[in-house]
């Protein structure tokens, strides 16, 4: 298997790319803090970051009032929350193409997003778990998301191990389950035009319910799955060989898909929890990833996962300034990036994902 198939090859140009990346991604976060649809000092807006967190500065002029609350309450949590949630995207994206064996596959494909979708619809339309507190609708998200990854396994695991057509197929169909329920839903109970609208928005994706406690919690599961993945990437590089081979090799890949989807699954969970469904950064940054650096989980992994912070970091910058007096919603942006994207990966005439060309 060719794991260096992409147009930088090399331990020093993978370093590089890692330490440029993170560079990259901090001057990207310090940066965006400062666009919005309110104009604000630049100026004022480091010193409130400063006294917010090393307390440099004047308590009473960047401490409080409507300039600290707009950075240090609105802008900067979206901001880290869109790190984390395109970091852990990322990362899942690249695992689950490797679980399935298939380049089109996204965090979504195992039937995750329905199961969100309707966990959602169910807590928003029924309120169905408000006794779990006030971001109640993003628990029963969580919940849906990580259940409907469950019933894959099982359904996936019934009459023999499961394979990565099997997760393939029960994934299809989990997903259409889900997504008819979740119609089927809306479409009887009929009663509620906001409630309609918020499922919608929920859908759709925003960062605009950031905070920074649950901030914390995405950062935390995003780095260390990151980190768990990194030291999986023989396994994961086996799975692009396929079971037989694998096992020529000593390693049976059912229990490691199967843990490698748990995991996979918990990332999405948290993501769908704090930002709702947003589509095709999964898909498409870990292609990018692959084009540029090859099949090397080794090197996929991280560099997909600062990728995907960043690129998701941007975008959430573009949904807040593109329209006047309202937000785009970041579902319908990345989609609107990530398709063409796709198309043009798809068109090219040599694409490497794995031992040959696609």
């Amino acid at each position: 298997m060719d794991l260096k198939n992409g147009v930088f090859r090399g331990k020093p140009i993978y370093i590089l790319s890692v330490l440029l990346l993170l560079a990259v991604l901090i001057f990207s976060l310090l940066w965006a803090v400062t666009f919005g649809a309110v104009e604000l000092d630049v100026g004022d807006v480091y010193r409130v970051i400063l006294y917010k967190t090393l307390h440099i500065g004047d308590a009473e002029a960047h401490g409080s009032g409507s300039i600290s609350d707009i950075v240090w309450f609105i802008r900067l949590p979206r901001l880290v929350l869109a790190v984390g949630v395109g970091a852990a995207l990322a990362v899942s994206g690249v695992v689950m193409q490797a679980i399935v064996k298939n380049p089109l596959a996204d965090p979504y494909i195992l039937g995750v997003s329905s199961g969100a979708s309707l966990g959602a619809t169910v807590a928003i339309l029924f309120g169905v778990g408000a006794a779990l507190g006030e971001n109640y609708v993003g628990v029963m998200a969580f919940l849906g998301a990580f259940a409907s990854s469950l019933c894959v396994m099982l359904l996936a695991n019934a009459g023999g191990k499961a394979t990565s057509i099997k997760l393939i197929l029960s994934g299809t169909a989990v997903s259409s389950i889900c997504g008819a329920a979740s119609s089927f839903i809306l479409y009887v109970v009929n009663n509620s035009s906001n409630a309609i609208a918020a499922v919608g928005r929920w859908t759709m994706g925003s960062l605009a319910g950031a905070k920074w406690e649950t901030n914390l919690w995405m950062l935390i599961i995003a780095l260390g799955c990151t980190l768990f993945f990194l030291t999986q990437q023989r396994t994961l590089n086996l799975m692009l060989l396929g079971d037989e081979s694998a096992i020529t090799l000593g390693t049976d890949l059912h229990r490691w898909r199967i843990l490698y989807l748990l995991v996979a699954s918990l990332l999405i969970g948290f993501a769908v929890f704090n930002a709702g469904i947003i589509g095709f950064v999964g898909l498409v940054v870990p292609h990018v990833v692959r084009m540029l650096f090859g099949t090397d989980h080794k090197k996929l992994v991280p560099i997909s996962a600062l990728l995907g912070a960043i690129f998701l970091l941007w975008a959430d910058v573009a949904c807040r300034t593109l329209l006047d007096r309202t937000e785009l919603p970041i579902g319908i942006l990345t989609s609107m990036i990530g398709a063409p994207c796709f198309i043009y990966l798809m068109a090219r005439k040599r694409y490497g994902f794995g031992g040959g060309e696609n």
